[in-house]
């Protein structure tokens, strides 16, 4: 059975499932690793959630301030051995009910062509691609996403 909890950045499994989503994002990313681990430090992040399954924290996600109406997601992980049970799309849904608790209208996100499995969660839950923002703008890999919540 799988239990969904809210929390903050400084909660232990969270900070314990990021290593984890780091150490894959490192491989997967390369040389543009450097670039993107500046924008996901998790130290001020105050809007987290956490899966477990039994007592094992096994998938995690979180979202920031963005701007006064939208939320950006970051941080979505589940362990390897727990994809393909749906953990990530309730992960994702409790974050997006979350925002909107918070008055947020919108959220987007960004991933990047080295996750396809990503950018099917997210397609697969309402996401629409839109053109690269802010610090993306340039990176030829970066896919960004946005999903209305009203």
């Amino acid at each position: 059975m799988f239990t969904i909890k809210r929390t903050t950045s400084a909660n232990s499994a969270f900070i314990t499932l990021v290593k984890l989503l780091d150490s894959d994002i490192k491989i997967r990313d390369g040389d543009e690793h450097l670039f993107h681990a500046q924008y996901n430090k998790i130290d001020t992040i105050n809007h987290v959630v956490i899966a477990y399954k039994n007592q094992d924290a096994v998938g995690c996600g979180a979202f920031k301030h963005f701007d006064d109406q939208t939320a950006e997601v970051k941080r979505m992980f589940v362990s390897p051995k727990y994809r393909g049970e749906g953990i990530a799309t309730k992960v994702l849904i409790e974050l997006e009910n979350w925002a909107q608790e918070l008055n947020y209208t919108t959220t987007v996100l960004e991933t990047g062509i080295k996750y396809p499995e990503a950018i099917a969660l997210y397609q697969k839950n309402g996401y629409t691609p839109i053109p690269r923002y802010g610090q993306y703008e340039e990176v030829l890999s970066s896919r960004c996403f946005k999903k209305e919540l009203i």
